[in-house]
């Protein structure tokens, strides 16, 4: 009886730490890909380094604070990471539109562009509740 109850516990352990080290191993995978040079030999990540490098200057003390409310509802873990890949975007949209100073319109474009499509939905119940009119770039939510 008691081995029968140490085998079960033990299984149940190996299932656990399995499934933890594949989730695991599906971020890292895809941290990974992100670091494999494109076709111009940089990286995902070199070119978000280089937007948000580049764009540093352009921000004003209110888009920083902007930019802070729009990755507001990022789970605390993961909001550093969101909002470099986020300003990121927001400064490739300013320097692309040759802008002298980042906007609240650029944040809200550059915030739609950097979601995935899988969370428009949340996204757009965000800006909804925080009364923030994304009706101008409706478009790029299809």
């Amino acid at each position: 009886m008691a081995n029968d109850f140490f085998m079960w516990f033990i299984i149940f352990w190996v299932c656990v730490l399995l499934f933890f080290m594949s989730v695991g191993g599906f971020f890292m995978f895809r941290k990974f890909l992100k670091v494999l040079p494109k076709e111009d030999g940089k990286s995902k990540l070199d070119w978000q380094n280089h937007y948000v490098d580049s764009s540093r200057h352009l921000w004003t003390e209110d888009s920083k604070v902007f930019l802070d409310q729009l990755v507001s509802p990022v789970p605390t873990a993961f909001r550093d990471i969101a909002k470099h890949s986020i300003a990121a975007r927001i400064g490739q949209v300013a320097l692309e539109a040759q802008a002298d100073q980042v906007t609240r319109d650029h944040c809200i474009e550059g915030y739609i562009l950097a979601t995935p499509k899988r969370d428009y939905k949340s996204l757009t119940s965000f800006l909804e509740k925080q009364a923030i009119d994304y009706s101008a770039y409706k478009h790029l939510l299809q």
